[in-house]
């Protein structure tokens, strides 16, 4: 859920490009997919540390 907050559909099936957040994107369709698929919930994982990251650099400075 944080991510589609801050990224958006859009910009997650841009950044990691799977059909479950490219064409017709749901949170339903997306767990399902992510529960079955190790390769894609590393990659969707990665993005949320990263964004966290961010987050936290910017309320830094």
């Amino acid at each position: 859920m944080a991510l589609l907050a801050h990224y958006g559909w859009a910009e997650l099936g841009q950044r990691i490009p799977i059909r479950c957040f490219t064409q017709d994107p749901s949170i339903a369709s997306s767990l399902k997919f992510l529960r079955k698929t190790p390769w894609a919930r590393e990659k969707v994982e990665g993005l949320y540390l990263f964004m966290q990251r961010e987050t936290r650099r910017s309320a830094k400075l």
